[in-house]
């Protein structure tokens, strides 16, 4: 099993990174592309596993496709394939044949789709053939609380079938930002939506090829926010963020003001520097819009000793892993605690609590393992700012940030591979 042992001889953080593109972002810039018929410019896309991947899959005429542990990719490229001639095979590694699809399976069916499970039922891999009836109904119902990938994946195909399509959302809507995300960006090429309560009506309409940048990826800067929020000295520039961001975890910006970090946005990207407030006791937020920096923002309370109460978490555990068991048992490695209150602290809101506490105890080297989750690597990597620490199988970060730990090492980090 490979290990990197990391630390960081002073507490100050200074330099410029360029970071990578969105994933979110890149995957559905790509899939919009494959859709529009026109191979148009797309700038600073994600030098990311998951995006490289989507690239080499639509480009691919081999029968069997594999998106290997990459979940934005599989589930779009399922809607996609549905919708094109041809038979061909969507299949991935064994966490990912775990990983439930058939919501939007079912949902595809409906349309016209020919899709067949060749293994569990409700479960990859499938067998996706050319669609026979495309467009037999315009209106589906699906669960909101579902993945919103289900829901982007059913949106940017949505101008391309015969008739548009009407989705109605039942339930509460979890993770709306990505959901806006994909309609914002469908508008950027020209594609127009209605929606009304919980009704997205989308008509039949082509989309625009114009060249296109895609922003940075504001969970990746989350992890350098961990860092200055444990900086003791910071002046730290990240270029490729964009002030009106179509990224639920700009939520960032507002969040970190409560660890000491402002952000000022410049025009190349955001400079952090110490605001000098004090550290609150207690810091409360919903991630329900922005569930990806949920493991960093406990890492942050952990290093810092705040006390943390979440709720929003509702999606992590059918994420890469359940990263609730994952930050559980890490945490613990240094003495912090993530626990679940009992339901009868939220008898009104109907919503889940976690509380993080305890401060990070790093007398000693803990030895942080990963889960196959590349946000697991990524938001315990910044305690090595507390002292050393060692990180099992890390280049999983490959899978959304290969250069995580060059960029670590150019803001003074000591890295031994």
């Amino acid at each position: 099993m490979t290990t990197y042992q990391l630390h960081k001889p002073d507490r100050k953080i200074q330099g410029q990174l360029r970071l990578t593109g969105s994933k979110s972002i890149s995957n559905r810039a790509l899939i919009i592309r494959a859709l529009s018929g026109t191979d148009f410019p797309i700038d600073h896309l994600a030098k990311a596993n998951d995006t490289d991947l989507m690239m080499e899959l639509l480009a691919s005429e081999e029968e069997v496709r594999d998106a290997g542990p990459a979940g934005t990719t599989f589930r779009f490229l399922t809607a996609y394939l549905a919708m094109r001639p041809g038979s061909q095979i969507l299949t991935g590694t064994e966490r990912m044949k775990q990983r439930p699809i058939g919501v939007l399976v079912e949902a595809l069916k409906q349309l016209g789709a020919n899709i067949e499970y060749l293994g569990k039922e409700g479960y990859p891999p499938l067998r996706i053939g050319e669609p026979t009836e495309l467009g037999k109904t315009d209106e589906l119902s699906i669960s909101a609380g579902t993945s919103s990938q289900f829901i982007s994946a059913l949106l940017m195909i949505a101008p391309v079938l015969p008739n548009g399509l009407k989705l109605n959302l039942q339930g509460k809507i979890v993770s709306r930002s990505y959901i806006e995300m994909t309609l914002g960006l469908m508008k950027q090429f020209g594609v127009n939506h209605e929606w009304e309560g919980q009704t997205i009506s989308i008509a039949p309409q082509s989309y625009e090829a114009k060249p296109f940048v895609a922003e940075a990826d504001w969970s990746a800067a989350s992890y350098h926010y961990a860092l200055a929020a444990f900086a003791d000295e910071l002046d730290l520039q990240l270029d490729g963020l964009f002030p009106n961001s179509f990224q639920g975890d700009a939520a960032l910006v507002e969040i970190m003001e409560q660890f000491g970090v402002h952000t000022e946005f410049n025009e190349t990207g955001i400079r952090l520097t110490k605001n000098g407030k004090p550290l609150p006791p207690m810091f409360e937020w919903d991630f329900i819009l922005c569930p990806d920096i949920a493991q960093t923002m406990s890492v942050i309370c952990a290093g810092l000793g705040v006390q943390g109460l979440f709720t929003g978490l509702e999606t992590l555990s059918i994420k890469e892993t359940d990263r609730i068991e994952a930050l559980k048992n890490e945490l613990g490695k240094v003495q912090a605690f993530l626990s679940k209150l009992p339901q009868r602290f939220s008898p009104k809101s109907n919503k889940e609590f976690f509380t993080v506490e305890g401060k990070a105890n790093l007398s000693t080297t803990p030895t942080f393992a990963t889960y196959e989750d590349h946000r697991m690597a990524m938001a315990f990597a910044p305690l090595a700012m507390l002292g050393k620490i060692e990180i099992e199988e890390p280049m999983v970060v490959i899978k959304s940030y290969p250069a995580f730990y060059e960029d670590l090492e150019l803001l003074g980090f000591v890295v031994e591979r």
